[in-house]
This record gives C-alpha cells, structure tokens and sequence, in this order.
C-alpha cells in the first residue's frame, strides 16, 4: 500500500486555535441545562431573530418565528394523537424546509422522528420502516407510490399521512397541522424532554447487510450543531447553502443546525446539481456550503461556469475530500477555506481538518484527547477484525501505519455510544479488552493512519462496505438484490475503482444461467436499489470460489477487477445514457479510462 509522503506541518493559523477555543466554549455548557433542547433553542431564536429567514428554498420560506411556530403545530398534533417518549414517526420526504419543521416538532415532545432515505426502494424500504417500529409514516406526495408498493409489507397497526395531496385514502398531515395553534405548548401538557432521550433515528449501512437505525439523542444534535456552530464561527450575517440530503446526519442535523443556532439561514436544495450549483450559490448570496467529496469532484469536472468565482463564500465545510481534488477545486472556485472533517452517525469520535491540510481528514490535539479518545490498530484481513498480540490486546499503530480506527467508549460526553435499534447490531460495533482489561472502544470500520504531525487520513473503508457517489454501500443488500432475480443463481459484490471518481464503484460476480436477460436484470434492479447501490459492473462466471464458511472470495476478484486483459469472462457496464448493460470492451474500457464515459 503506498501512503503519502509524509511532510512538514503547514504554517500555523492564527484562528486554528480560536476555532477550537470556540467550539469548546459553545459545548461546554450544554450539559448545565438538560431539559435545553435543540427544539427549544429554535424557540429561544425565534424570539431573538424573530421574522429573520431561518431556511428558505424555492419551494417555501420559514422565519425563525415561522420554523418555531410550525414545530410547534407538529408537537400538538403527536400529543392529540397520544404519542410521546418511546413512539416513532418515519419521514418520508425530499429535502424542503418544512422537513426540519416536522422533526423539531416531534422531538419536542419526547417523539422518535425516523429520518428515512428516499432512494430507498422495495425491501430495503420496508426494512427500514420496519425496524423503526414506526406507528405513523409521513410520506410527501411524490414518493406515495414507492410506499404504497410496500403498503402489504408494514405493520397492520401502522398509519400513514400524506403530506401535499390526499393520497390512497391517507390522510393530508399538512392539513392537519395547519389548524393547530402555534402557541407555546405548557397549556397543553407537553412533556418534559431531556438531553438523554433519543430525538431521531439516522440510518446507516454499517458493515453488512440491510440499513441499520443509529440511535441519536438530544445531546448529540446539541453537540453536533454548536461544536459545527464554534469551528465554523457562524455569524447571523451568514447563509449556507444545503444541498445534501437531510435523512443523513450531515445534510439534516449538523450543517442545518450549526447555522441556525448561530442566528444564520439556511437555502435548502432539494438535490445536488452541478449545472445549477453556481447560480444558486450566487442567486442566494451564500457565504458557505457544506459538501461531500464526490460534490466537488463533479463541480470539478463541469464546464466552467460564469458565476464560478462570482460569490460571496467565505468557508466550506464537509468529508471525503481527496487531495487529488482539493488543491484544483479550491484554486479553480476561489473558496477561501475549507473545513474538513470525518465523523460516523453512530461513532463516538470526530475529526476536524481546521488547519486545512490537503488530503487529511483531522487532527486530535493534545487539549482534546480526554473528548475524543481514538486509536488507530492493527488490522487482520484474515479474520477481519484488530489483530491481537500474545496477551491478547490490540496493536498501536505506528506513524504511516495503516490500521483501523477505533474511539474508545465513555458514559458520558462526547464519547458515549448510543448504538443501533438491534442490540446485537450495536455489540458486533464494540470491541471489548483493547489496551487493558474491561475497557471497550467502537470499531469505524475505516483504514487510516497518522503521519509525523499528528494528522489523519483516510485510506478505505473495511469488511463488506464500499462507498460510492458518497453513499456507503452494504455488498449484502446488493448480492441479496441480484440473487433474487430467476436468472442469476448467485452473486458476489466487491468495490472497484474507477478513474476519475472517488470511492468505488459497485462490481458483481455472477453466476448465471445462460440465457440471462440483462435488461431484465437491468429494470429489477432499478426497481430494487437506489441509484448508488446498482452494480457499475457485471462479470459473468461459471463458479465462485468460496472459502472454508462459504463465503466467497472476494479479494482476488477485485484484484482482478474490470480488465480485460487479466479477466476472461463476459464483462459488462452499465450504460446510464441508454440505460442498458454493454459489453466492456476495450473501446469502452478506453472510454472510462478518459472519462468520456458516464459513470
């Protein structure tokens, strides 16, 4: 494995150490008070912004007074019908304002929201309502069909609200919580709600299988948004510009909340578009943005845009930056900085980039080891877990080794672990006896190491994930897809990579019968997968080797990946133009080496 040189740390920032200082200041005193939730600092806001813009979008508008008012119409109508702590709502929705509105709303009142993906499709779908133990699914209009394929496949006691149309016999929810009152909520009972209840549930692939729903509570959207808050310095003269999907930790809870409760705004997108990144930005007069690497690899990779340069943006924040990119991308769009940073729905630590070194993900200082205590061990592909010593502890890492990253868990603070719905879910995260005996940290499931400064990077992502158009891929939910179809008796999924995207694309091994349909296969699993989780690649084999518990063999065929010239079986690409499997030829192959070929 070749690792970057490693090099002299960079000059130092005045504001590094501001930054930190800062973020520690807006989190320091958020245990003191903990009935203070983040729905209640939106309330405290909208006294103090009143009819300020809060989030804004092209479909609709909320003032601080406005996001206030219409949580509160939400929380009366979860405390009519009877819901409180312990009770679980699932959202279904495109990213709007009044998204937050909902899920604020909810929590208030001591109810679950499940944030849930809108890719999603078929029995990933279902399994994601399903293991929220969710009693109410709000649905907006445009994704009904997709829940209504499902309808059979949910609990009989569950119900379901339609948000912009009645739908299916739904009833409109929008509707509903328009004739509430917004007033303030002590008149009617509302519970008390503590720091310590759980206010979302965030999916996240893990390592295996299915979606699986981490467990996220008050103090952790309280640290999230204020620690983001502190580094980034929000200022009410602020507007972030949000385009990430909010069913994800970084689009819907960390960018959106660090801003408001700066006093900031807040422009929500409904999705990602390199063609109109730039009028928007500039349209919206945005000041920072917050990203993901494949965002700006695709912003890269358009043509120039007029307005490119012609912003007001000050900082943008996010993960997965590659260094190859971050140099050109912050040259060509003249951003002044950028905030790098990695962190885990579920993990117990995180990492900031506030120095801006290129191609690192953060750095620990020595004044925030006690917050986030993390490690780097040795890894063992052969048992797929730390490798262990003749003591049976795990291995340190040294400088320029790579190794998987670990933090060690707390019962309070930052580093406490919250876990999934499914218990033994949450024990296979753990990893009991590391350094002494009893002691217990939480595997992330990422290669990293350190260089001689201290700073961080990301090498690849371990066991049976890979991460692709900045989505985590789970390989069993996939090769569950693929088996499913008549003409495929089985299937195994590995990541590859592919010039010119970062992460790596999905590949599948199959074993077929012989007059298999790929177009047909194609449409199943359009209608099976998101987008992300499709199969890039297919190889057609006679066999799969299997190790000695049956499982296949993946190592060598990614070794082997999509060359011609070591693989003699049939290759296949997905055509996303014309929208069918051809055959990877060398002409093609030619085409995805120069790019001129959509991936």
């Amino acid at each position: 494995m070749t690792l970057e040189t490693l090099d002299a740390p960079p000059k130092a920032k005045p504001s590094a150490n501001k930054d930190w200082l800062r973020a520690l200041e807006f989190t320091g005193r958020l245990d003191a008070t903990p009935t203070r939730t983040l729905p209640m600092v939106i309330d405290e806001l909208a006294v103090r912004f009143g009819d300020a813009p809060a989030l804004l979008s092209d479909r609709e508008t909320l003032s601080f007074v406005g996001l206030a008012d219409r949580a509160r119409c939400y929380a009366r109508w979860a405390l009519d019908l009877g819901l409180g702590r312990g009770d679980v709502v699932a959202l279904l929705m495109p990213n709007r304002p009044e998204y937050m509105a909902i899920w604020l709303g909810l929590s208030r009142v001591g109810v679950t929201t499940a944030l849930i993906n809108t890719q999603l499709r078929g029995p990933s779908l279902a399994h994601s309502l399903n293991v929220a133990g969710a009693r109410h699914i709000i649905v907006d209009a445009v994704l009904a069909d997709g829940l209504a394929e499902i309808a059979a496949d949910l609990g009989a006691e569950t119900t379901v609200w339609a948000h912009g149309a009645a739908l299916a016999g739904w009833r409109r929810i929008d509707q509903v919580a328009d004739a509430y009152p917004p007033e303030a909520l002590a008149a009617v009972g509302a519970p008390s709600v503590t720091l310590s209840d759980r206010a979302l549930l965030i999916y996240t692939s893990g390592t295996t299988g299915l979606p699986k729903a981490a467990n996220v509570s008050h103090h952790r959207l309280m640290s999230w948004s204020h620690w983001f808050a502190g580094l980034i310095d929000i200022q009410p003269t602020d507007r972030l510009y949000d385009c990430l999907p909010m069913c994800h930790s970084a689009g819907g809870v960390a960018a959106i909340g660090a801003a408001l409760v700066g006093g900031a705004s807040v422009v929500v997108a409904e999705k990602f578009s390199a063609s109109r990144f730039w009028d928007d930005i500039a349209r919206w007069d945005c000041t920072l943005f917050q990203y993901i690497g494949e965002l700006c690899r695709y912003l890269l990779a358009a043509p120039t845009h007029p307005m490119e340069q012609a912003h007001s943006l000050r900082l943008c924040c996010g993960n997965g930056l590659s260094r190859d990119v971050w140099e050109a991308f912050q040259d060509r769009f003249a951003i002044p900085r950028i905030l790098e940073f990695y962190a885990a729905t579920e993990g117990n630590f995180s990492l900031y980039n506030v120095e801006g070194k290129p191609g690192a993900i953060g750095r620990l200082p020595s004044f925030l080891s006690h917050r986030f205590p993390a490690a780097i061990v040795r890894f063992d592909p052969d048992t797929g877990a730390p490798a262990r010593d003749a003591a049976g502890f795990c291995m340190p890492c040294a400088r320029g080794e790579p190794g998987e990253a670990i933090g060690r868990v707390s019962s309070a603070g930052a580093a406490r672990f919250e876990g999934y719905t499914d218990a033994a879910a949450s024990g296979a995260k753990l990893l009991r006896d590391v350094f002494i005996p009893g002691d217990a940290w939480v595997r992330t499931g990422d290669l990293m190491y350190t260089d001689e400064q201290g700073f961080w990077y990301f090498v690849d992502r371990l066991g049976d994930t890979f991460r692709w158009k900045g989505e985590n891929v789970a390989t069993a939910e996939v090769a569950a897809a693929l088996r499913d179809f008549a003409g495929v008796r089985e299937a195994c999924v590995y990541g590859v990579e592919v010039p010119g995207a970062s992460g790596k694309a999905g590949m599948a091994a199959l074993v077929a019968e012989p007059d298999l349909d790929l177009a047909a296969l194609r449409a199943h699993l359009v209608r099976r997968l998101p987008d992300y989780a499709r199969p890039l690649l297919l190889r057609l084999v006679s066999t799969l080797e299997v190790t000695e518990t049956f499982k296949p063999r993946k190592q060598a065929l990614a070794a082997e990946g999509w060359d011609a010239a070591r693989v003699a079986d049939p290759l296949y690409v997905d055509d996303r133009a014309s929208g069918r499997y051809v055959v990877l030829d060398e002409a093609v192959a030619a085409q995805i080496v120069s790019g001129d070929f959509r991936v």
